[in-house]
């Protein structure tokens, strides 16, 4: 097959393993106040079950599965301005289509359904990566790595400088300036149980309140994610491009270099980790430690895990790869976007009080129950349709657009 028409295997379970991962954190965003993504001691509780969702999402979940969605992104990036190529089009002209589109669907996203999109970011920073589309393997391997190792210093000095102001506040005590900063800046972190009220009780409301709220609160947010993510999102799209460029998410490689790089990369990123975890568990979880162990400390590990998870999926991926399962996860991965979209509509009808209203009121370890059914449902519904359909609903509706032209859609019997 040419590379016009050609689908690997590989990249499409991939993509599916992510769109599902990336659920087991998303759902806490979904069902709880904002900063519970960082503590449960902040909202959700601290009795073992809770916390043991907290540590097995914090060491194996939390960035990985977001990693391997970017790393993901930039492989496509890469093949589908090849495949334009290939067929005679203008890479850019179909690139920055796509990219438009795709902001386009963020900003709906962002406003009207959910305010964790990642899409606006990735269609902002996939604008740029498209300039580094042309490099080497190697360069974007090596760029990609100062650029990461920046944005490490950046965030460890940006959250760090949070422990300057606590000891600031300490030496000059209660009713200073200092203090009062301190105070304030402890409240954004882990809101006050009132603020967090507050926050429950606007999202049990109806849906014009919360449409009113991101309009005139939040407008600004979707940049605001662009210019704090991007020192990450671009080194990890960086990576995937090069990991496509030389044969690693495609199943190029040899079976011991798969293994040997998974040991290496999950082993350390665990050693990191676990004493950080620790660490938050015996501190009861304090509020300055805590987000510089989740939000920096991390990063490190953040990395060598979605790398290491990447290889060990692909081995998992060439083991079962007549398996019908992981042909119905491939599907997944396929119309990943309506997939992706398709759960923020159903979490928030769950979730928010438009829909069911159970928002504030399900505990952590009980969300992972809900994963695993939305989990089946995107099993279920997603190999059907493409036996039936060329796209999955929401691809088909960004094709079109990004071409300006209607696609054809229904398979040909």
């Amino acid at each position: 097959m040419t590379v016009a028409t050609q689908r690997y295997l590989e990249l499409d379970a991939l993509r599916g393993f992510a769109v599902m991962g990336i659920l087991m954190m998303n759902i806490v965003a979904f069902s709880m106040p904002e900063m519970a993504y960082i503590s449960p001691a902040i909202y959700g509780g601290t009795d073992l079950p809770d916390m043991m969702s907290w540590l097995m999402s914090y060491l194996f979940v939390d960035g990985k599965m977001r990693g391997l969605f970017t790393f993901l992104f930039g492989a496509s990036l890469v093949l589908v301005c090849d495949r334009a190529a290939a067929k005679g089009e203008n890479p850019a002209r179909t690139h920055f289509s796509r990219m438009f589109w795709l902001a386009v669907f963020g900003l709906i996203h962002f406003f009207f359904i959910w305010w964790g999109d990642i899409l606006f970011l990735y269609a902002v920073i996939g604008s740029i990566a498209y300039f580094m589309r042309n490099l080497e393997a190697a360069k974007l391997i090596r760029w990609g790595l100062v650029l990461y190792a920046i944005g490490f210093i950046g965030y460890a000095l940006f959250t760090g400088s949070l422990f300057f102001l606590q000891y600031a506040a300490a030496a000059a005590g209660p009713g200073s300036e200092a203090a009062l900063q301190y105070q304030d800046a402890l409240d954004e972190i882990a809101p006050p149980a009132a603020a967090l009220s507050a926050e429950v009780a606007l999202y049990l409301s109806g849906y014009v309140d919360l449409l009113s709220y991101n309009l005139t609160e939040k407008w600004f947010d979707p940049m605001v994610l662009v210019v704090a993510n991007s020192l990450e999102t671009l080194p990890f799209m960086m990576f995937g491009m090069a990991l496509y460029k030389n044969g690693f998410l495609t199943g190029e490689w040899e079976t011991k270099q798969y293994l040997q790089l998974a040991k290496r990369t999950l082993s350390i990123g665990l050693i990191l980790l676990i004493p950080l975890g620790i660490w938050m568990i015996y501190s009861g979880f304090e509020t300055i430690l805590t987000l510089n162990a989740v939000l920096s400390w991390s990063m490190p590990s953040r990395l060598l895990m979605t790398v290491g998870y990447l290889a060990v999926l692909i081995l998992v991926i060439q083991q079962f790869a007549s398996h019908p399962l992981l042909h119905r996860v491939a599907a997944a991965g396929r119309v990943a976007f309506s997939n992706y979209l398709g759960t923020s509509i159903l979490m928030t009808l769950l979730f928010y009080g438009w829909g069911l209203g159970f928002y504030g009121s399900v505990g952590r370890a009980e969300l992972y129950l809900i994963v695993s059914i939305v989990w089946g449902i995107m099993l279920l519904w997603s190999k059907p349709w493409l036996l039936r359909y060329r796209y999955g609903p929401l691809e088909w509706l960004w094709r079109s657009l990004a071409r300006w032209e209607l696609q054809s859609m229904k398979i040909a019997k």
